[in-house]
């Protein structure tokens, strides 16, 4: 029976794919699928018919299937992904596998030479919704069909398949079923992908793998300007600066051109305007968005970021001192989140410790030390750490008899809308997360924002401010493999970083 055993472990081996493989057939499949689909829809809009069962069939994701059947104890390893610790068979599916073949790869390679996971490759049973494969300048055929008609013949977004069961531990796999291989499946990523070109007028593929988030658009001017800076480098290592609306600033390119190009991004136009400097090659690119003031905007975007699995995202921007001792302009780096943004509760319970994660925290302390030129008592004296306390009211100044004891409780050091939003679903979705905030009023001490006093203090303020963020990003890039830590990973993970 043993040799049995073993001579069908070794047939399924001999016809086992390579991680390149792997990746190849999946580009392969999803690209027939694509174009099955999008052939179908232009002949139904030229004369009306629908596809029968057969061509809908073509219109799958591809899935990738991992089977590991140890014959000793695990491979040990001291990183956290691309790790197994139960036998079986993991599945998923994927979409746009060419878009994501670093990431894909990445995964795979270690799962097949350290734990000798065997790979296949197949198309599933999960269809492609009908908007995933239409560009934005053919979106409906310019009116031609309406959206009803297409959705009673041709597969479309349903809500009930589209969750984060798995992210938030409540997936349970069906009898027979094979277990998770990754946090988000193909329909989850496709409908985040859409989401993210609608709120920052960017193509997904422009986003960064090192991602600030801010509150103010000051911060999105000042990073145009140092990615212009950088792009005018003789040796610089980026060679693109994408703007909202799908306009390009391009090593190289005429200083009034780029002006113009600049001036005139319609980034008003969007709710979450960003911008991305990407690399000539590489993962060293950085992007920044505007998510604009409340929790609500912040769980929004990194709900649908998460699925590009950045490296990080690190929030700057401007909190309210609640110490007499703090000084406008003072930089709080948080060590912890009092949470009153209530938007997370039922998913990570206010009960449940979000942590500050060393790594991030060692590099933001680095990186103020770096950029301001200030160390021991006198950066202290600058960059207090503490619990930052994250409401969901803009005017929680007026409900101050209630919570004066629970701020007092905390600790807390300042106030803001967003950073324990920000933090909380880095820790859920896995995506480490840091916050470094600037002090820009005094709400319990007198020293609110008045207009005048407030633009003297953007102007001194936020090219300091953006410059630690950017230092605290290379910080990072030198140990990847610290970054991404046990921390944020539960005991029944899915192999998938």
């Amino acid at each position: 029976m043993a040799g049995n055993q073993q001579r069908s472990r070794a047939t399924v081996a001999a016809h086992a794919l390579s991680p390149e493989q792997a990746v190849d057939r999946l580009e392969a499949l999803h690209a027939d699928a694509v174009a099955a689909l999008r052939a179908a829809l232009a002949r139904f809009v030229a004369d009306g018919t629908p596809p029968d069962g057969a061509e809908r069939a073509r219109f799958r994701y591809p899935e990738l299937r991992l089977t590991w059947r140890p014959s000793g104890p695990p491979p040990f390893t001291r990183r956290a992904w691309a790790k197994l610790s139960a036998p079986g068979i993991y599945a998923t599916t994927v979409t746009q596998p060419a878009a994501f073949r670093a990431y894909l790869l990445q995964q795979l390679r270690p799962l097949v030479e350290e734990f000798g996971a065997v790979l296949a490759v197949r198309p599933s049973g999960q269809e492609i919704p009908y908007p995933y494969v239409l560009d934005a300048g053919d979106e409906l055929f310019q009116g031609q069909v309406t959206p009803g008609e297409l959705a009673r013949r041709f597969p479309a977004p349903i809500l009930s398949a589209v969750g984060d069961e798995v992210a938030d531990g409540l997936w349970q796999a069906p009898d027979g079923a094979p277990m998770p291989l990754a946090l988000f499946d193909a329909v989850r990523v496709d409908y985040s992908l859409r989401r993210l070109v609608h709120y920052t007028g960017t193509d997904w593929r422009a986003v960064q793998p090192w991602i600030l988030l801010t509150n103010y658009q000051r911060y999105v001017d000042q990073f145009v300007r140092w990615s212009v800076a950088e792009l005018a480098r003789p040796d610089g290592q980026y060679d693109r600066l994408v703007l909202p609306g799908g306009g390009v600033v391009r090593r190289g390119d005429d200083p009034e051109d780029v002006e113009r190009k600049v001036q005139d991004a319609p980034w008003d136009r969007f709710q979450m305007p960003a911008y991305h400097l990407c690399p000539a090659e590489g993962d060293a690119g950085v992007s920044i968005v505007n998510i604009g003031v409340g929790p609500a905007n912040a769980k929004n975007i990194t709900d649908h970021l998460a699925v590009l699995r950045p490296h990080c995202w690190l929030m700057i921007g401007h909190c309210g001192g609640l110490r007499q001792s703090q000084t406008i302009g003072d930089y709080v780096l948080a060590h912890g989140y009092l949470r009153r943004d209530r938007i997370l509760d039922d998913l990570v319970p206010p009960e449940v410790p979000v942590p500050a994660l060393a790594e991030v925290q060692v590099a933001l302390q680095q990186a103020a030390a770096r950029v301001t030129g200030e160390h021991g008592e006198a950066l202290k004296r600058r960059l207090r750490t503490g619990t930052v306390v994250t409401y969901d009211d803009r005017n929680w100044e007026l409900r101050w008899s209630n919570e004066r004891r629970r701020i007092n409780l905390s600790r807390a050091i300042a106030v803001d809308m967003e950073s324990g939003t920000l933090a909380a679903q880095g820790y859920r979705l896995r995506v480490p997360y840091g916050t470094l905030l600037c002090v820009s009023d005094k709400p319990l001490h007198g020293e609110i924002k008045l207009p005048g006093a407030a633009s003297a203090f953007y102007q001194r303020a936020v090219g300091e401010h953006l410059a630690i963020g950017l230092a605290t990003l290379d910080i990072l890039r030198g140990d990847l493999g610290a970054l991404h830590s046990r921390k944020l990973r539960s005991f029944d993970e899915p192999p998938f970083r």
